[in-house]
């Protein structure tokens, strides 16, 4: 008895140490987001905190409005959205609940109490029952390793959204922007086709043109008319696109701008030395996988320890009849009979190559869009550069040439007028590859599991 009572004070205390430890004041966010800022280029919150009262809201809208009080640049749009989004606000959150399920599995069940009173035949009886736990101790150090791990892999899974966020809100930006410019394009194209249009008319009615020649000219300013509706509504959709993702409504939805054009093509592209082993080291998703194979594995080895021993119970025992105290203890162990664990072995060990196989494929995956990405990066900049550097600028110069041989009236408005419907073709074809060159770009950000490195493996 005196050892039984030494045992139960033991756990008594374990309990009580375990009792002291403490949940962190912001659950574990401060880690995710030393993970995700480097990657974004962006901080991840004001002043390094979720925001959980008025005043960090005040604070926060302050950083926002500030933001918005000029033309969004991509990195100025990233940043809102990492501060504003509330979907990944919430994904924010998770991680006060993995710390929550962390700090829990180190502490030990609660004992349980009975108390038992009867009487009968003149006389009264008492039993008293302390009863712990022991699986819950013995395991307890596992259990904690893996809702460590579980941990881990959550900051690693909150940084990765936080990394789907921004790569999200930058295409969208180049969206946004490249609508609106092909939108504000249209309209000028539209406007000379109008007097092209108007011009047709005079000329049918002095006699110099013909039906068919005036009706070819109205056409094609009804197609500009149609064209322009068309850009404005993908302008609309763009722009609509980029504010649920900056997580803006109200005023500040209909009221923030955006720069005139895309940013210009850099002088180069990047050149990367092994896209490939980049995305598999660098990319969350990977490093979540890897974690979550582990926990599976952690996760195995504890079912095999425990598949003997489900409950067990240890509790000390005191009781009175009749005024007579006898003490004692008692263990309750749950016999193998009918359940050997079999079963739970057998599910763990399927759901453990469940996950190395997925774990497998996450990296095939991985390396095969890095590929693809960077193979998409390298077209679209070499697209793009040839439109900036060869057909952009010969549209300008047949376009120049057409002009002095009209002035000289050596050509017809006829060929003047098609020449300016190439041209418009030529800018439109340009402001799209530049479009689809920035998208590339994040494309490959984003398969690589961050923003481009600036030195190792890259030459500018």
């Amino acid at each position: 008895m005196t050892s039984l009572y030494k045992f139960a004070s033991g756990a008594g205390l374990a309990l009580l140490l375990s009792g002291c430890a403490s949940l962190s004041g912001d659950g574990g966010f401060s880690t995710a987001a030393g993970i995700s800022e480097p990657r974004t280029g962006a901080r991840a919150s004001v002043e390094g905190r979720l925001p959980r009262n008025e005043d960090d809201a005040r604070a926060l809208a302050a950083v926002i409005s500030k933001k918005l009080a000029q033309p969004l640049a991509a990195d100025d749009a990233v940043q809102v959205a990492l501060l504003n989004n509330r979907g990944l606000q919430a994904s924010y959150w998770s991680l006060g609940v993995a710390e929550a399920d962390l700090v829990q599995a180190g502490r030990m069940q609660n004992p349980v109490f009975d108390f038992k009173r009867s009487h009968g035949g003149g006389e009264v009886g008492y039993e008293r029952t302390l009863t712990f736990n022991l699986v819950s101790l013995i395991t307890a150090p596992m259990a904690s390793r893996i809702e460590g791990r579980r941990f881990e892999q959550t900051k690693l899974l909150v940084a990765n959204e936080a990394l789907k966020v921004a790569a999200d809100t930058r295409r969208a930006w180049v969206e946004a922007v490249a609508a609106t410019q092909l939108a504000d394009y249209a309209k000028q194209v539209e406007a000379s086709a109008q007097a092209s249009a108007e011009l047709a008319g005079r000329m049918r009615k002095a006699g110099n043109w013909s039906a068919l020649d005036q009706a070819r000219e109205q056409a094609y300013h009804a197609q500009t008319v149609a064209e322009v509706t068309h850009a404005q509504k993908a302008a609309v959709a763009a722009r609509e696109k980029l504010t649920r993702l900056l997580g803006l409504s109200g005023e500040q939805a209909a009221a923030y701008r955006l720069p005139d054009h895309l940013p210009d093509l850099p002088a180069a592209p990047r050149e990367l030395a092994d896209v490939e082993q980049t995305a598999v080291n660098e990319r969350l998703d990977i490093q979540a996988a890897r974690l979550d194979t582990e926990h599976t594995a952690s996760t195995l080895g504890l079912t095999r320890t425990t598949r003997f021993v489900n409950v067990l119970d240890l509790g000390a025992v005191r009781n009175t009849e009749g005024g007579t105290a006898t003490r004692g203890y008692e263990i309750s162990l749950e016999i193998p009979l009918f359940d050997w664990g079999s079963a739970r072995v057998a599910r763990a060990e399927a759901t453990y190559m469940q996950s190395v196989n997925l774990l497998t494929q996450a990296a095939v995956d991985a390396r095969s869009e890095a590929r693809e990405s960077y193979a998409d990066y390298r077209a679209s900049y070499e697209l793009a550069r040839h439109y900036r550097d060869h057909v952009v600028p010969l549209r300008k110069q047949i376009s120049d040439q057409t002009l002095l041989r009209y002035n000289g009236m050596l050509m017809s408005v006829f060929e003047l007028l098609a020449d300016a419907r190439e041209q418009a073709t030529a800018v439109s074809g340009y402001i799209n590859a530049l479009k689809d060159y920035w998208t590339a770009q994040a494309n490959l950000e984003a398969a690589l599991g961050g923003r481009l490195p600036t030195n190792t493996g890259v030459k500018p």
